[in-house]
């Protein structure tokens, strides 16, 4: 029989083990980013462009991705799970996943044929995931994000950037320094 006296390594690992699976089962998975972030696609954006337009959008949100991506998996399962981030975006823009490694075939935003790695690669250099990309809805690329946001209040904070606008006239990371100032301000006065 093993050895589970209260210094026991054994014991000590049970523990640990019982610890870990309490908080993974305590943790709030949020709701599947597949059926409540990302919208359904046939893969012709210059079609969706125009449902964009019809649906009152802001434009078009594409993330760049891939199956072995550890920000790619980090961003489904700690942000674009929760609901007031797939709430808020699926307000403002149309988002659709591209697979950089794909083969299949999409349709760009020109109404040109193209497969998802070709269309990622060499439209829009995209070498490493994610990249989160955003369109106006004549399918300019009107802001640009590589890699995993530190947290969903991060990518809330990208999306405002643009439906704002704010990228006519400043970057993200000067745009997020201004409002985290004006957050500060506002604490010190109430």
């Amino acid at each position: 029989m093993p050895d589970l006296s209260p210094s026991s390594p054994l014991r000590l690992l049970a523990l640990i083990l019982l610890a870990l699976s309490g908080s993974a089962l305590a943790a709030d998975p949020g709701r599947d980013p597949g059926q409540y972030f990302f919208n359904q696609t046939f893969g012709d954006f210059s079609e969706e462009l125009e449902t964009a337009r019809d649906e009152g959008k802001s434009g078009i949100l594409l993330m760049f991705e891939m199956d072995e991506c550890p920000f790619c998996h980090r961003m489904k399962t700690r942000v674009l799970n929760q609901p007031a981030v797939q709430d808020y975006f699926r307000e403002h823009f149309l988002i659709f996943p591209v697979d950089v490694e794909g083969d299949i075939e999409i349709v760009d935003f020109e109404g040109n044929p193209d497969i998802q790695k070709d269309f990622a690669l060499k439209q829009f250099r995209v070498r490493a995931t994610p990249v989160f990309a955003f369109f106006d809805l004549d399918g300019n690329m009107v802001a640009r994000y590589t890699g995993a946001t530190g947290d969903s209040e991060e990518f809330m904070l990208l999306g405002q950037y643009v439906v704002e606008g704010a990228y006519k006239e400043t970057t993200f990371t000067k745009y997020k320094r201004a409002k985290r100032d004006a957050d500060q301000q506002a604490a010190l006065i109430r």
